[in-house]
Protein backbone atom coordinates (compact mmCIF):
# COMPACT_ATOMS: atom_id res chain seq x y z
CA UNK A 1 0.00 0.00 0.00
CA UNK A 2 1.51 3.70 -0.53
CA UNK A 3 1.89 6.56 1.03
CA UNK A 4 -0.73 8.08 0.23
CA UNK A 5 -3.49 5.10 0.70
CA UNK A 6 -2.41 4.91 4.33
CA UNK A 7 -2.89 8.72 5.14
CA UNK A 8 -6.34 8.46 3.57
CA UNK A 9 -7.23 5.20 6.28
CA UNK A 10 -5.70 7.22 8.75
CA UNK A 11 -2.29 6.17 10.64
CA UNK A 12 -4.16 3.36 13.10
CA UNK A 13 -5.77 1.75 10.07
CA UNK A 14 -2.68 0.39 9.07
CA UNK A 15 0.78 -0.37 10.42
CA UNK A 16 3.74 1.02 9.66
CA UNK A 17 6.07 -1.04 7.35
CA UNK A 18 9.54 -1.01 7.93
CA UNK A 19 11.51 1.83 5.63
CA UNK A 20 14.28 0.81 3.52
CA UNK A 21 17.61 2.14 4.62
CA UNK A 22 18.76 5.03 2.67
CA UNK A 23 22.57 5.57 1.03
CA UNK A 24 23.91 8.68 2.16
CA UNK A 25 26.56 10.11 -0.26
CA UNK A 26 29.42 11.72 1.51
CA UNK A 27 29.92 14.12 -0.53
CA UNK A 28 26.51 15.61 0.67
CA UNK A 29 27.88 16.22 3.96
CA UNK A 30 30.34 18.77 5.59
CA UNK A 31 33.26 17.90 6.36
CA UNK A 32 32.07 18.10 10.20
CA UNK A 33 29.24 15.87 10.46
CA UNK A 34 31.11 13.73 8.17
CA UNK A 35 34.00 13.26 10.61
CA UNK A 36 31.82 12.64 12.80
CA UNK A 37 29.73 9.70 11.69
CA UNK A 38 33.17 7.84 11.07
CA UNK A 39 34.12 8.76 14.56
CA UNK A 40 31.48 7.32 15.81
CA UNK A 41 31.10 4.14 13.60
CA UNK A 42 34.98 3.41 14.63
CA UNK A 43 34.48 4.17 18.09
CA UNK A 44 31.35 1.93 18.12
CA UNK A 45 32.32 -0.89 15.99
CA UNK A 46 35.31 -1.63 18.54
CA UNK A 47 36.82 -3.40 15.47
CA UNK A 48 40.09 -5.63 15.44
CA UNK A 49 43.06 -4.42 13.18
CA UNK A 50 45.16 -7.84 13.89
CA UNK A 51 48.17 -7.03 15.60
CA UNK A 52 48.83 -3.74 15.15
CA UNK A 53 47.35 -1.21 17.44
CA UNK A 54 45.56 1.54 15.68
CA UNK A 55 45.00 4.79 16.65
CA UNK A 56 41.72 6.82 16.00
CA UNK A 57 43.21 9.15 13.76
CA UNK A 58 44.18 5.74 11.82
CA UNK A 59 41.10 4.11 11.94
CA UNK A 60 38.99 7.39 10.45
CA UNK A 61 41.49 8.03 7.88
CA UNK A 62 41.06 4.38 6.71
CA UNK A 63 37.66 4.12 6.47
CA UNK A 64 37.42 7.80 5.00
CA UNK A 65 40.15 6.24 2.03
CA UNK A 66 37.25 3.65 1.84
CA UNK A 67 34.38 5.83 1.28
CA UNK A 68 36.85 7.95 -1.09
CA UNK A 69 37.44 4.93 -3.50
CA UNK A 70 33.65 4.09 -3.62
CA UNK A 71 34.51 0.78 -1.56
CA UNK A 72 31.97 1.76 1.34
CA UNK A 73 28.81 4.13 1.73
CA UNK A 74 26.75 5.00 4.74
CA UNK A 75 23.42 3.78 5.22
CA UNK A 76 20.97 5.68 7.07
CA UNK A 77 18.11 3.52 9.16
CA UNK A 78 14.94 5.66 9.50
CA UNK A 79 12.94 2.51 11.15
CA UNK A 80 15.96 2.44 13.57
CA UNK A 81 17.39 6.20 13.30
CA UNK A 82 20.66 5.33 13.26
CA UNK A 83 23.48 5.62 10.64
CA UNK A 84 26.28 2.76 10.19
CA UNK A 85 28.76 2.70 7.35
CA UNK A 86 28.85 -0.50 5.44
CA UNK A 87 30.85 -2.11 2.05
CA UNK A 88 29.31 -1.69 -0.89
CA UNK A 89 26.57 -3.59 -2.29
CA UNK A 90 25.48 -4.81 1.78
CA UNK A 91 22.49 -3.17 2.83
CA UNK A 92 21.56 -3.66 6.32
CA UNK A 93 18.55 -5.88 7.20
CA UNK A 94 15.37 -5.16 9.29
Amino acid sequence: MDREAKRNLGADSVPDEPEEPLVVPHTELSVEVLRGVVESVVLREGTEYGEREFSLEDKVAQLMQQLQAGAAQIVFDPTSQTVDIVAVGVMPRH
